[in-house]
């Protein structure tokens, strides 16, 4: 089993003891709302205990630094022999710089070890939210903004990998040297004996000169994570299609590689940084240690006295870094800790809209579905005091193409939106082919249905690939013989790469009709016995029209249809006319039928054809 499964095992047992428990509403972000991440941490416990022993291990050798120079200040220069002085010296200065090499190669395997987690951590974190808001129903879109999503993948989470991988360590790090450096000065000297007089001389070239290495992959990681909140603002805004086409799995895999790519780019900046902090410290220690050899060459001219300077000095320096440091630290984890409850709650929402335990099997229809609408009522969740349906029922044939007309706000789009599952009406149900659509599973159920919307969702792919996305297993020649039935292949083949031209974001390469013809060729190719056509037609011209009205016509062969129009033109020649208005079912019938009644359709017919 994956480690991204087990984190995934992890959360929803955490989820399942948060259910349990009472939900606290905190006034203010605290560290314990990190707790969050355990889920994620858990798969990664080898690596976490590896970090966390070469975290000892580099606080041990900075620790041990001090004392390696008292013994070298206290055994070193008392030797009378100025020859064994001179051996005595040098063993304890390679002893010193084994201290920093130790040091310097502990504190760069933390820091590898540390980036590592953070990154990982962050992207299953990311994959996590992603994958979870995919299967959210429209509902926790009409009070969640997908630019509020789209911050949290990004900014929220950014936050959370600077805690994984740099705060939660540093704190730790500081912690431990700064309890072990105020225990040694305890121990050695209960007062500050002198002022630390010699400043560490850095390198500060080669030092400058990697750095610009280092921002360079970091300006490269940022950019890997731009391209995955692209894809995810892209297939947010276009959810209705994604569901429709049962996609989530799919998306959720393009956002993973994605993801993953930026994960790649993010270990080769942390690598570099790896070296660079192993240089910075070898570097200091060694412009340290020259600078205490200098000390001693004074003690031994008699200039200063020996003892236990260089340790006090040594211990005040890191005893006052690290609480420094380690008020930088909590301010990263406030901040980290807020980010962490917002991303929490995207993944504690759980959606009203789910497949049932123990699906159904609605049976292989070869000549369209048939559907029945029993005593429909529903409010949408924004809008509760008003009923978008009001005791609808309807019943259409398999192969019939039933058309739904009246007035903008009369019901007709969500009658599309109940059918596909987005919602679930508050009374009444749903049959297709004789089975309740609750008892179905959703992707069972989508995958019966194809949709051409009123704005065909063009992604930003080539255009086969965006017909393709109707059967994602479809060979080249099924993708082409679906563009010719929807008049889309004469165009596709005059762009300057044919089927494999990039149409840009939104499709924004290509004109309206065009746009729609792909999205008419998308739901042939997937097959469906049962098409819903969303106003298809409404905002082109009339050439354009012409153009689709005939691949409509084509797709609809063999194929039960709904169709919502405003231009009545459109369905005069529907087998079965619906009128909504206000929610309601008011008339039904043919075209002759309705205008022959002289009520609303004939109305409405009046007004179009007359002008």
């Amino acid at each position: 089993m994956s480690r991204r499964c087990l984190a995934q095992q992890w959360f929803m047992r955490f989820l399942a003891k948060l259910r349990l428990m009472p939900k606290p509403t905190p006034l203010k972000a605290s560290p314990r709302s990190l707790s969050g991440l355990l889920p994620f941490l858990m798969p990664y416990r080898g690596r976490i205990g590896l970090a966390l022993a070469f975290l000892v291990l580099a606080a041990t050798a900075t620790l041990a630094f001090p004392l390696a120079l008292r013994s070298l200040i206290d055994a070193g220069l008392v030797q009378s022999d100025k020859g064994a002085q001179m051996m005595a010296l040098r063993q304890h200065f390679v002893a010193l710089f084994a201290v920093a090499v130790a040091l310097g190669l502990f504190s760069a395997a933390r820091f590898y070890m540390v980036s590592w987690l953070g990154e990982r951590v962050t992207a299953d974190l990311r994959n996590a939210v992603y994958t979870h808001v995919l299967q959210q129903s429209p509902e926790f879109f009409e009070t969640t903004q997908t630019g509020e999503v789209l911050s949290r993948l990004s900014a929220d989470t950014t936050l959370v990998q600077t805690v994984v991988g740099s705060s939660l360590s540093m704190g730790l790090r500081n912690t431990v040297m700064g309890i072990g450096a105020l225990g040694m000065l305890i121990w050695t000297n209960p007062y500050v004996m002198l002022q630390v007089l010699t400043l560490l001389v850095l390198v500060i070239v080669p030092s400058l000169w990697f750095g610009r290495r280092v921002r360079k992959l970091s300006r490269a990681s940022q950019d890997r994570v731009a391209d995955s909140s692209a894809i995810a603002a892209e297939v947010l805004n276009a959810i209705p299609v994604v569901q429709s086409y049962t996609a989530e799995e799919r998306e959720s895999a393009r956002f993973n590689a994605s993801t993953d790519s930026a994960f790649e780019t993010a270990v080769k900046r942390t690598r570099a940084r790896s070296v660079l902090v192993a240089f910075i410290i070898i570097a200091t220690s060694a412009a340290l240690l020259w600078g205490l050899y200098q000390g001693t060459q004074a003690v031994i001219a008699g200039r200063i006295s020996a003892g236990d300077l260089g340790q006090t000095v040594l211990y005040v320096i890191i005893l006052a870094s690290a609480f420094a440091i380690l008020g930088e630290v909590y301010g990263d984890l406030l901040r980290a800790a807020g980010a962490t409850e917002r991303l929490m709650e995207l993944l504690k929402s759980q959606s009203p809209i789910t497949s049932p335990s123990n699906p159904a099997l609605a049976p292989v229809q070869l000549d369209g579905s048939a559907i029945k609408f029993e005593d429909i009522r529903f409010n949408y969740p924004s809008r509760p005091t008003q009923a978008a349906l009001t005791d609808f029922s309807l019943e259409v044939k398999p192969g019939q193409t039933v058309a739904l007309v009246g007035p903008s706000g009369a019901g007709k789009s969500t009658v599309f939106q109940l059918l596909l599952r987005f919602y679930d009406p508050g009374a009444g149900q749903i049959v297709l082919d004789g089975v309740a659509t609750r008892d179905l599973s959703l992707h069972d159920l989508r995958q019966r249905i194809g949709i051409v919307p009123q704005d065909a969702v063009i992604f930003s792919s080539s255009a086969l690939e965006n017909i393709r996305y109707g059967r994602p297993e479809a060979s080249d020649a099924e993708v082409k013989a679906a563009a010719q039935a929807a008049f889309a292949d004469e165009f596709i083949n005059a762009l300057p790469q044919g089927y494999d031209t990039f149409l840009g974001e939104r499709g924004v390469r290509i004109s309206g009709g065009q746009r729609q013809r792909i999205a008419i060729a998308r739901a042939m190719l997937k097959n469906p016995p049962l098409l819903l056509l969303d106003e298809a037609t409404s905002a082109l011209d009339a050439e354009s029209e012409r153009m689709v009205q005939a691949a409509l016509e084509s797709a609809m062969r063999g194929r039960t249809t709904l169709v919502i129009a405003h231009r009545l033109a459109t369905v005069i020649k529907a087998d079965h006319i619906v009128v909504l208005d206000h929610g309601r079912l008011v008339e039904q019938g043919t075209h002759a039928e309705l205008v022959a009644y002289g009520g609303v359709y004939a109305g409405l017919a009046a007004l179009q054809f007359n002008a």
